[in-house]
């Protein structure tokens, strides 16, 4: 019999604050944490804009030598992970730690490590590169640190998914819950790639927006005058736990993990499949997971990516999935307010989905002024709204036409 997986504790490393409930109010509030890019000269460039993290002071939560040879998508999901396990009130000397996992998403790893060392080759040449270099870049290292920082010995992999990593992240966690494998899972996305080199990548795709005069307007999902995504970084993480051993150390339960599912478009490398194909036999999948039917659901936190292609065939794939449902239910992006923190936009927005459900709010999609007709649901606009929400899915879609949904149920 497939166990019972539950979420216990959360934090957030993100451009609207530090720490799960920061994250949170400034999501129901709709407080953008989008500006102006301070990490670079960003001059040359189309796209000046980005979703930075901001106060984050790595000692507050590594020792600062140890900080000194990790990437900073690592020193994120640290961060997250003890902000999570904190909040979730774990005694970790209390647990069987070859039973706790760790399951995290990043789209891009170290490029920030990367995009330095290169410096390094080409300025001072190769006997200068650092010993720390590919343990600090490698995508995997995040996963290997939390499991060192914590001593877990349960189960332990990296997902790259590109922007759909987070939520396969957190998909792949509970499936190992369900099956036995671990008792507790550390799960979620990491990502730290406001870089030169990064923002550039995207800038020649045209993928960013320029509306670098206004700034905290410029991620707009769902709206006719959208003209791209804003970079941003951070992580979000979340505490799964089997549900009896969570009952037994009294743990406060936010809601459970009701089914996942996940796809692939195998269309193009980068452009979503028309009508959102891939996306629609996603959400699809997850509600037959959770063994419900598509009018159960009450809220999706959308990828909402504020591209054009993005919404609109996000928009189809919930309408082919839902039919007249669609309009019934809760559709937000609070990529609108954070951006997107690519592989970890997952963990973030699967925090999003679970505290809405466990406070009955349903945060809004801000920026939302112009609607365009072939984007016409309820994208709860500009203001959140008290709403009971039974069920509710984060969605993840990612280059390469890589699809992830997870539904997350009130616990009862």
């Amino acid at each position: 019999m497939e166990k019972r997986v539950v979420v216990t504790g959360m934090g957030a490393v993100t451009p609207v604050g530090l720490g799960k409930d920061r994250f949170w109010s400034a999501v129901k509030d709709g407080v953008s944490g989008i500006g102006e890019i301070t990490k670079f000269d960003s001059s040359g460039f189309d796209s000046k804009i980005a979703a930075e993290v901001k106060g984050f002071v790595p000692s507050d939560f590594i020792d600062r030598k140890e900080a000194r040879r990790m990437d900073t998508f690592t020193q994120y999901a640290i961060a997250g992970a003890k902000m999570a396990v904190e909040d979730g009130m774990i005694d970790m000397d209390r647990i069987d730690k070859n039973k706790l996992g760790v399951v995290l998403g990043s789209g891009i790893g170290g490029i920030e490590t990367l995009e330095n060392q290169f410096k390094v080759i080409f300025e001072k040449g190769p006997s200068r590169i650092s010993p720390f270099f590919i343990p600090m870049m490698i995508s995997n290292m995040a996963a290997g640190q939390v499991s060192i920082v914590f001593g877990a010995r349960g189960p332990n992999e990296t997902v790259v998914t590109a922007c759909a990593s987070g939520t396969n992240a957190i998909g792949d966690a509970y499936r190992i819950i369900q099956r036995g494998d671990a008792d507790m899972v550390i799960t979620g996305g990491s990502e730290a790639a406001v870089t030169p080199i990064a923002v550039a990548g995207f800038c020649s795709m045209k993928a960013l927006s320029t509306r670098n005069n206004d700034p905290q307007g410029a991620s707009r999902p769902f709206d006719s005058d959208r003209d791209g995504f804003v970079l941003g970084e951070g992580s979000g993480i979340l505490i799964l736990e089997e549900l009896e051993h969570a009952q037994k150390r009294g743990a406060r339960i936010y809601a459970e993990v009701a089914g996942y599912g996940m796809t692939a478009d195998a269309h193009h490398i980068t452009a979503p499949a028309p009508g959102g194909a891939g996306a629609a036999a996603a959400m699809e999948r997850v509600i037959a997971d959770a063994g419900i039917s598509a009018g159960d659901i009450d809220y999706i936190n959308a990828h909402g990516t504020s591209t054009e292609y993005n919404d609109k065939f996000e928009t189809e794939a919930i309408k082919q999935v839902f039919g007249e449902h669609a309009f019934r239910l809760a559709v937000s992006s609070t990529k609108s307010v954070t951006g997107h923190l690519l592989g970890a936009a997952g963990g973030v927005e699967a925090i999003a989905a679970v505290m809405a459900i466990y406070e009955g709010f349903v945060p809004p999609t801000i920026n939302y002024n112009t609607p365009d007709p072939e984007c016409d649901l309820n994208y709860v606009p500009n203001r959140g709204e008290k709403r009971d929400i039974d069920y509710a899915i984060s969605n993840s879609l990612g280059f390469g036409g890589q699809n992830a949904s997870i539904c997350f149920k009130r616990f009862k």
